[in-house]
């Protein structure tokens, strides 16, 4: 008998479980946005929908089909930002987060920049 479990279930276990760890993996899905990174914003966006609030309820919250919501959190996705931006705002409703995001814009050798997130979400206590 394996002693393992598959990951995703250990990740889903842990968001139920464990508020400030939601909180952290939201803002860490925020700051992967802010920086172009697709997949992981939307991979870790698809684990707190499973862990929390169900695709069909997602789908009822926001009017979206729930296929539709399968295939814009999948792995090649390609919501619009309106519609990104509106799953952002449920599932943060959703969780009982507030978010206070402030970019700042970071400096790196030569003349890129990196944007990344100064404040992070926090949780609302009732």
């Amino acid at each position: 008998m394996a002693l393992t479990r598959e990951y995703r279930e250990t990740v889903a276990e842990r968001l139920r479980n464990d508020q400030r760890f939601t909180a952290a993996l939201f803002a860490e899905a925020l700051t992967a946005l802010t920086e172009g990174d697709k997949t992981t914003t939307l991979s870790i966006f698809r684990d707190l929908v499973h862990a929390h609030i169900s695709f069909k309820r997602l789908a009822e919250e926001t009017g979206f089909d729930e296929k539709t919501l399968h295939r814009m959190l999948s792995k090649r996705g390609n919501p619009t930002m309106e519609n990104l931006s509106c799953l952002i705002h449920q599932i943060e409703g959703d969780l009982g987060l507030a978010t206070n995001i402030e970019a700042q814009r970071i400096k790196r050798s030569g003349t890129s920049t990196k944007t990344r997130i100064v404040h992070h979400p926090a949780l609302v206590y009732a």
